[in-house]
């Protein structure tokens, strides 16, 4: 909104210029995100425990968790604001890239909203139920896909994506695009909600996964550099860099109070919109194929629950302690604190890994 407002008058007012960067609209983003999510937390904390919205811990879970009771939940609300005004503030608001992003965002935010409050308020222990949730994350899928692929910004690249590792090699999807959209946005928000299980987790992988997304698609939509990395150019694609900017500094300012111990759980509220919007942004800057990559976690967590249960209805026994992954962890012995930071250091190397995919091919 900013940039179309005072960009025209750069010549009178010279530091108005700087608005014509996405650098540094990203960077400034960044920083009121960052700002915001200070700053609005603990009102929001206040009221959530005011509300009496407090986590309910399964009992079949660790036995450390059980501490956890009642902690204030839904506090992706804090993510969501933090996330949605530097960017309505700093992107080029017009481009069709931003707006299926934030509306994944919302879409999704109010679809965890509605199970959490279903959980916590309404004391149904399931929430929403389970098809009307996927249903949800199903529709969603459905519109970017048509949008993605019905209104492409570049033609040859409607319902095609770039293969890592292969120079000059892309992998057409064709009508079926619509339906590897529509998986990606669901298996991504359910992915990074199975992930959201320990303090400070899911936000440090966010935060992490944020970047390099900011990174690839600043690259995918300058001329210059998609060029010299052989990879898609996509007009418009670098907007999305400063929505990327925005959620690193949402996610830092989340983690102030996520962290052990957590003050306030994002709850589904937060996991299904993070999860999701990265999802889209992987889809609209056709790079869906590094999402095992750059959340590589979140895949690793989704797998060992669909391992354990697989092999516990065909056996009865159980390949891991307990799934999610990172509860395996912890009943291994591993403090809560250890497994997270491991985890944000593999988060790290397999962002690092991504990043260097588009040189080595």
């Amino acid at each position: 909104m900013l940039y179309y407002l005072l960009v025209p008058f750069r010549e009178e007012f010279i530091f108005f210029n700087l608005f014509r960067y996405i650098t540094f609209r990203a960077a400034a983003s960044a920083v009121l995100a960052l700002l915001i999510s200070l700053l609005i937390g603990p009102a929001i904390i206040r009221r959530l425990k005011k509300m009496q919205i407090g986590e309910e811990i399964r009992t079949d879970g660790p036995k450390t968790h059980l501490s956890k009771k009642g902690t204030p939940s839904m506090g992706g609300i804090i993510i969501i604001i933090s996330v949605l005004i530097p960017t309505l503030l700093f992107a080029k608001i017009g481009e069709t890239y931003v707006w299926l992003v934030l509306l994944s965002t919302v879409w999704l935010g109010a679809l965890g909203m509605l199970d959490d409050y279903l959980k916590i308020v309404k004391k149904l222990p399931k929430g929403l139920i389970g098809r009307y949730k996927l249903l949800g994350q199903i529709v969603l899928g459905v519109i970017v896909g048509i949008v993605v692929y019905y209104f492409p910004t570049v033609e040859e690249a409607r319902s095609s994506t770039t293969l890592p590792f292969f120079k000059n090699y892309e992998v057409e999807f064709g009508i079926f695009y619509i339906a590897v959209v529509t998986f990606i946005i669901t298996a991504m928000s359910n992915g990074s909600n199975l992930t959201d299980g320990l303090d400070g987790l899911l936000i440090g992988l966010v935060a992490i996964s944020s970047i390099a997304f900011g990174i690839i698609a600043y690259v995918s939509g300058r001329v210059d550099f998609s060029d010299y990395l052989n990879i898609i150019y996509l007009p418009g694609a670098g907007e999305l860099a400063i929505y990327c900017a925005a959620l690193f500094g949402a996610s830092l300012g989340f983690m102030w109070y996520n962290t052990f111990p957590a003050q306030v759980f994002m709850g589904d509220t937060g996991a299904l919109a993070v999860g999701g919007a990265l999802g889209t942004i992987a889809v609209v800057i056709k790079k869906e194929l590094l999402l095992p990559l750059i959340c590589g976690i979140f895949l690793l967590e989704s797998l060992s629950v669909i391992i354990q249960v697989s092999v516990f209805k065909r056996t009865g026994k159980r390949v891991f302690k307990m799934a999610p992954l990172h509860h395996h962890f912890e009943l291994l012995g591993w403090p809560e604190p250890r497994v997270v930071v491991r985890f944000w250091i593999v988060g790290i190397l397999l962002a690092l890994l991504t990043l260097t995919t588009f040189k080595i091919r």
